[in-house]
């Protein structure tokens, strides 16, 4: 079976930085899958994917637009110290959720100075050119509930997400 649109596809993967540093990569045995065509991964990786088959293996390099997007400098900002009420030690690298004219916003800190805390709301992969070196390990029909879900449900767990009020996309 190919993937394709509603097929659940499993892959092992390796993600380098245009550096060739490693950013991410599954653990042995633990494949990540993916409900095809539900906007579950970058957009670049997944055509990529398309029409591949367990044991296919492939290297995507997929550019930013197709990926985190491009870096927005405005959405750094300076911020007061004062913003973070009831965060006692703020340190580079920390992360929080901002309110902004769009809604919540995860941003991380990229500098504490004195009483100005540098703020970035672009995703930490937004610019860079992303390598995937992935092996496909098993390609199966989509479930109905996963196709109305919008995301892969584990097998062993499929009756109880569908009655969940918690499940992300029912």
């Amino acid at each position: 079976m190919q993937i394709a649109q509603n097929t659940v596809a499993s892959f092992d993967y390796e993600l380098t930085g245009p550096d060739g540093e490693v950013i991410d990569k599954s653990e042995p045995g633990q494949p990540m899958p993916y409900l095809h065509g539900a906007g579950n991964i970058i957009p670049g990786l997944e055509s990529q994917l398309e029409g591949k088959a367990a044991g296919d293996e492939l290297t995507a390099v997929v550019q930013p637009a197709e990926a985190y997007g491009e870096r927005d400098e405005r959405l750094t900002q300076q911020v007061p110290r004062e913003a973070f009420q009831g965060v006692d030690t703020l340190e580079v690298g920390m992360r929080f959720t901002a309110e902004s004219n769009a809604g919540p916003m995860p941003v991380t800190i990229t500098a504490v100075d004195g009483d100005t805390v540098t703020v970035d709301g672009n995703h930490a992969l937004a610019g860079m050119v992303l390598t995937f070196k992935v092996k496909v390990t098993e390609v199966r029909e989509a479930t109905p509930q996963e196709i109305e879900h919008g995301h892969v449900h584990p097998a062993a767990s499929e009756e109880e997400c569908c009655d969940d009020e918690n499940c992300s996309n029912k």
